[in-house]
Parts: C-alpha cells; structure tokens; sequence
C-alpha cells in the first residue's frame, strides 16, 4: 500500500485551526505503514495527523499508543431502521418543530457554542478552546445553508431552542448530523422531539436507515438515541499524533 494511498492531507481543517493536518485512511496499522506514515508527516511538514483506528485489532491499538498517538475520543456509530412509519409519523406530530429560518442563525450558533464540548476537538490541548467553539458555530450555520439538507429547529414561545441536521445519503440512507439544545431548555424532552421529527422526515423522504455518531463519553446523547430505537453499530477509536515541540491551546 502506497503511503498516500493512506495519508490525507486535510485542508479545511489545517485552514481552520492554523495547522498542516492530515488523517490517516486506514483503521488498521502495521509496523511498516507507521514507518511510511511518519516519514510522509515528516517530509509533508505534518503538525498533527488524526487516526481513526479499529478496536478489534490488538496489533493497530498497540502500534498506535507505542508511536504516541493519543487517544482523543470513542466513536460511536449507531443506526436506526425505519420500518414503522405510521408509528413514527404520529410521535413526531410536533408543531413546535419547524425547519430552520436565516434569521435562526445567530441563535443557532449561541447554542452550537456551548452544545459539543463532548468532542475530541475541546479534549485535545492543541486545539484552543475558542476555536473549537468557533468550529460548531460555523458547522451549524453552513448547515443550515446547505450543507445538510434540512436542518430542523425546535422553538419555545417563539424563539429557537434546539436544532438537529439531517443529511441524505446514497441507498435510501440518512444521517443526523449536529443535535444541540438550549442549556435552560435540556431535560424538557426536547432532544427526544428533533429526533422523532427528523426521523419523520427522513421517512417522508424515503430513507430506510438512519446513522448517527456521538461519543463514548456522551452518555446523555446514547440514551436519547437507544430510547428513540437506535443500536450500536460500530466503535472506533479517534487518536491524535501531533508533531510539535510543545503543546500549544487553552484547558479542555
């Protein structure tokens, strides 16, 4: 296997954050493509390189934690059939839900801000806490500007609470992307409601499967899902590999 057969270099991200990124496209390592990977960091003058790694091989886990790779989050993928409609139409009969207006933005990105500090962005020290903020901010309003194909959005005496985007894949498959609600609005069952309504109108646009990845510390965002009918499909590891002398960025 070629070495960029398995290296990306990833150019909105190293835009982003000020830093020459790159991903490995493996899951899996071996002693040789660690040794083809490093060099290709090296002569690419790579700053920080993510691996996505497969846990159910002890070899690519061993090789990763003994070339300093650091483990930044558990990935957790899970899906959901869709299989009853009329029961999920009559669950997601909410008319609180709506889809999302441009002048939702500015809202919208107040709870992007403070909805994701789950993620392996806001656990890894060199990444400062300002821009993982200004990450999700951004990731939510290019959503609801077409990078999702609908971007659903939860109100409470008129004013945006919460948000979820849906995404359409190929083979009647969809995906949630971002699910973010109100700090003042959590334990209201409002999370419950955007996922019903999305899997709605998933159903109306002919997906038979629905995904979903959160993280393996975001117990909160697990039982939402199981309860609204999902399983677990896969469990990944994200691991990071910086190349810097020291560390730079503000506490996770």
């Amino acid at each position: 296997m070629k070495t960029t057969d398995v290296c990306q270099y990833l150019e909105w991200d190293s835009n982003f954050f000020g830093r020459r990124i790159a991903r490995l496209m493996t899951n899996r390592l071996s002693a040789k493509t660690v040794e083809q990977v490093l060099c290709w960091c090296e002569s690419n003058n790579i700053e920080g390189l993510y691996f996505l790694a497969d846990t159910n091989d002890k070899r690519t886990v061993e090789l990763a934690e003994t070339h300093e790779f650091r483990l930044m989050d558990i990935r957790l993928t899970l899906e959901r059939q869709i299989d009853d409609l009329l029961v999920i139409q009559k669950k997601a009969n909410h008319k609180e839900i709506r889809p999302s207006k441009l002048e939702d933005i500015p809202i919208l990105r107040a709870i992007a801000k403070v909805s994701h500090h789950d993620s392996r962005f806001y656990y890894d020290l060199n990444f400062p806490r300002s821009l993982c903020d200004n990450l999700y901010e951004s990731w939510i309003e290019k959503s609801c500007n077409g990078y999702a194909d609908v971007v659903l959005v939860a109100e409470a005496q008129s004013r945006p609470v919460g948000y979820i985007s849906c995404h359409l894949l190929k083979q009647s498959d969809g995906r949630i992307g971002l699910v973010g609600v109100d700090a003042k609005t959590q334990g209201k069952g409002v999370g419950r409601k955007l996922v019903d309504k999305s899997l709605a109108w998933f159903a109306e646009h002919d997906v038979k499967r629905v995904e979903v990845v959160t993280q393996g510390r975001n117990y909160r965002a697990q039982r939402l899902y199981q309860r609204a009918g999902f399983v677990t499909k896969s469990v990944q590891l994200w691991y990071h590999r910086w190349f810097l002398s020291e560390q730079a960025g503000g506490s996770p």
